[in-house]
């Protein structure tokens, strides 16, 4: 058995190693992002992050764990996935800055014909910004690949004012849930 992790993202990768999985390899999905439409967030990332898995299965054999997960800030019922330019990070900010927000995660994890995919929601309050902060951390250059335009781990941090629910969800990968679902395939963390 090996375990894939169908992700490029960094933050993945570390958090991964940070529970001690140290022999996984990286098959990221390159497929198009895209959800049917009407889906709730929590059913959107679901749905992504089955999709995810079930494209890099086919480069896996039936005893390979696969771990995919999809992350999206949603607020006032508008989900705000990765900025296209900096304008548009610019307005996702403009949008949280004073504000509570929702991360939903969605995971997969599959093994062979066994798949299971849950969400995880994370309430996060960020501070008011002014234009000058959020004009400054564009040009960072760190939202320009997170959902929502921000990281959590990093200098976005500075915004956050509260957390409430698993932080590593904000990260991009709920650890609690994730090793419960991994038990479920007879995976076990610990």
């Amino acid at each position: 058995m090996g375990i894939v992790l169908a992700s490029a993202s960094p933050r993945r990768r570390e958090l991964l190693t940070m529970l001690g999985v140290k022999d996984f390899r990286i098959i990221p999905a390159v497929g198009e992002e895209i959800a049917e439409e009407g889906l709730s967030p929590s059913e959107t990332v679901c749905a992504l992050s089955r999709a995810k898995a079930e494209e890099v299965s086919s480069q896996c054999s039936d005893h390979d764990v696969i771990i995919a997960a999809d992350t999206i800030v949603a607020l006032d019922g508008d989900i705000l996935g990765k900025p296209s330019d900096k304008d548009d990070a610019f307005r996702m900010l403009s949008r949280l800055s004073g504000r509570e927000h929702s991360v939903y995660t969605g995971v997969t994890v599959m093994r062979g014909d066994r798949v299971i995919s849950e969400s995880e929601r994370t309430i996060v309050r960020f501070r008011e910004m002014t234009e000058r902060e959020i004009k400054a951390y564009i040009v960072t250059e760190e939202p320009m690949d997170k959902a929502g335009s921000y990281g959590a781990q990093g200098i976005g941090s500075l915004f956050i004012e509260g957390i409430e629910g698993d932080f590593f969800n904000v990260m991009g990968l709920p650890l609690c849930r994730l090793s419960k679902m991994l038990e479920k395939l007879g995976v076990y963390l610990l």
